[in-house]
C-alpha cells in the first residue's frame, strides 16, 4: 500500500501524530536546539546552573502546558530580563548572594498570579490600562543600559574573540535563512567558543573532571537554604528590587501569546485564556526560582520556529521539554557551557542587551506614545533618569532603614514604582490593549 504523502499548508499541521512518532521526536529535538542557546546564556551570565535551568525549563514548560489545558504550543525558557535583577543582588556572581535575587524573582512569579486573577475578574483591557507603553517602554530601554557596563567589561578580556560572537549573530540575524535565522544566539557562542579554543584560551579542565551524570541542582543554590541563616533586610531588598520588573516580563509575556495566536491562527488571549497562561508562566517562574534556576517566559524563538516548520501540535513541544529535561541530568554537558570564554560572554551580551533597550524603543514607537503630552514626557524623564542615575551613582541603590532593616532598591525598581504610580495619578490615560496588534506584540525580548 502505498504511503500517503503529507503536505504542509499555510494552515499548519495541528497533530503531529500524522507525521508518525521518529518525525515528532526530531521536531521536538529541533524545537529544544532552537530554544538552547538563550536558554543557557542566562545561567552563563548571572552564575546560576546550567542543569537547573535546564530541568526548569522543560519541568517549567510541561506545567504551562499543563494549566493551560495543552492547547498553547509555547515553550519556556530564561528570561533576560531579570538579568539586571541579578545583577543588582550579586554582580560578581556571588553564589552565597544568587539564592537572596532568586527569591525575589520567585516573588516577582508570584506577581503573574494577580495579574491573572485581575484578567479574569476584570478583563484583559482594563488591567492593561495600567501598565501602558509609556511605562514599560522606558522600563524596558532602562534594563539594557543598566547592564551595558557587564558586556563592555567582559569583552575586554578579549575584544577580537568577542567581535566574532557579535559579527556572527549580527549576520545570522540580518541575513540568516530558516533554522539559521532562528538560533543566531547559539551560532554565536559556538563560533566564539570554537576560536578562543584553538587560540588555547579555554580551560577544560572542569569538563574533564565532570561526571557524565548527576543531580542538576545542590540544596546550597536553591532558595531553601537561607532558612535559619538569612540576612533579612537583602532578602527585603532584593523583593523589592527584582519585583517590579515583572512589570515588563508580564507585558512581554501578552505581547508573545498574541504572537503565537497569529502564527497559529487560534485565539489563545480567548481560549484558554490569559488567566490561565500568565498563571503558567507565573507558577514556573517561581518554581524554577525555588531550585536556583532563572526565571522562566515564553519565547519568542518558538513563534519563530512554529512559522517555519509550520508544525503547530503542543505536543512536540513538550518532547522538546522531555529533552531539556534530560540534559540537564548532565554535569559534563553544563562545564561545557561554564567554560565559555568571558569574552564570548561579553559579545553576546553586548548585542543582546543593546536589543533589551532597542525592544523598549520599539514599545514606544509601535504604540505610537505621544510625547507632545506633557504627562507621557515626564513618566519617560522620570523612568530613565532614575532607573540610570542611580544605577551609575556612587551608592548605586537607594537606601532606608525600617526598624533594625535595611533597604537597598535598584534605580530600576525605584524608576519602575514612580513610573506606575506616576501613569495611575496624572490624567490623560490613552492607552487600550488590543486595539494595535502591532503595538500588543512588540514587548518581545528575541535576538
Amino acid at each position: 500500500m502505498r504511503k500517503e504523502k503529507i503536505q504542509i499548508g499555510a494552515e499548519g499541521i495541528r497533530d503531529a501524530r500524522q507525521l508518525g512518532v521518529p518525525r515528532m521526536i526530531v521536531l521536538g529535538l529541533q524545537h529544544m536546539f532552537a530554544m538552547f542557546g538563550a536558554t543557557v546564556l542566562v545561567p552563563a551570565l548571572t552564575g546560576l546552573s546550567v542543569s537547573a535551568t535546564l530541568l526548569f525549563a522543560g519541568l517549567g514548560t510541561l506545567l504551562f502546558h499543563l494549566l493551560a489545558k495543552g492547547k498553547v504550543p509555547a515553550f519556556l525558557g530564561s528570561s533576560f530580563a531579570f538579568i539586571a535583577g541579578y545583577a543588582a543582588i550579586a554582580p560578581n556572581k556571588e553564589k552565597e548572594l544568587l539564592p537572596y535575587a532568586c527569591a525575589g524573582v520567585a516573588c516577582a512569579g508570584l506577581l503573574y498570579l494577580i495579574l491573572a486573577a485581575l484578567m479574569r475578574g476584570f478583563g484583559v483591557k482594563r488591567v492593561m490600562r495600567f501598565f501602558p507603553p509609556i511605562v514599560t517602554g522606558p522600563v524596558i530601554i532602562a534594563i539594557g543600559i543598566t547592564l551595558s557596563a557587564s558586556a563592555i567589561n567582559n569583552c575586554a578580556a578579549n575584544w577580537w574573540i568577542a567581535l566574532i560572537a557579535i559579527a556572527v549573530v549580527i549576520v545570522c540575524n540580518i541575513w540568516g535563512k530558516g533554522m539559521i535565522k532562528i538560533i543566531p544566539i547559539i551560532l554565536g557562542v559556538l563560533s566564539s567558543y570554537v576560536v578562543a579554543a584553538i587560540a588555547g584560551q579555554v580551560d577544560f579542565t572542569k569538563v574533564r573532571d565532570a561526571a557524565w551524570i548527576g543531580m542538576p541542582f545542590q540544596w546550597s543554590d536553591t532558595v531553601f537554604s537561607l532558612a535559619g541563616n538569612c540576612d533579612a533586610s537583602l532578602l527585603i531588598a532584593s523583593i523589592i528590587t527584582i519585583v517590579p520588573i515583572a512589570l515588563a516580563t508580564m507585558v512581554e509575556h501578552i505581547g508573545d501569546i498574541c504572537a503565537i495566536s497569529s502564527t497559529v491562527e487560534e485565539n489563545y488571549i480567548e481560549d484558554p485564556g490569559l488567566h490561565r497562561t500568565l498563571l503558567g508562566d507565573g507558577l514556573a517562574t517561581t518554581l524554577a526560582s525555588l531550585f536556583g534556576a532563572p526565571a522562566n517566559t515564553t519565547y519568542g524563538e518558538n513563534t519563530g520556529v512554529l512559522a517555519l516548520t509550520k508544525v503547530f501540535d503542543p505536543r512536540v513541544i513538550r518532547i522538546a521539554a522531555y529533552f531539556a529535561i534530560l540534559f540537564s541530568f548532565s554535569p559534563k554537558f553544563a562545564a561545557l557551557v561554564s567554560s565559555m570564554p568571558t569574552a564570548t560572554i561579553g559579545g553576546v551580551s553586548m548585542v543582546l542587551y543593546g536589543m533589551i533597550s532597542a525592544v523598549g524603543v520599539r514599545n514606544v514607537v509601535e504604540n505610537k506614545v505621544d510625547f507632545s503630552k506633557s504627562r507621557n514626557v515626564i513618566i519617560a524623564a522620570m523612568i530613565l533618569v532614575l532607573a540610570i542615575g542611580i544605577n551609575f551613582s556612587t551608592a548605586g541603590a537607594v537606601s532606608f532603614q525600617i526598624a533594625d532593616i535595611t533597604i537597598n532598591l535598584s534605580g530600576l525598581a525605584v524608576a519602575a514604582i514612580v513610573g506606575i504610580l506616576l501613569n495611575a495619578i496624572l490624567p490623560g490615560k490613552d492607552y487600550e490593549f488590543g486595539k494595535d496588534h502591532e503595538g500588543d506584540t512588540s514587548v518581545n525580548f528575541k535576538v
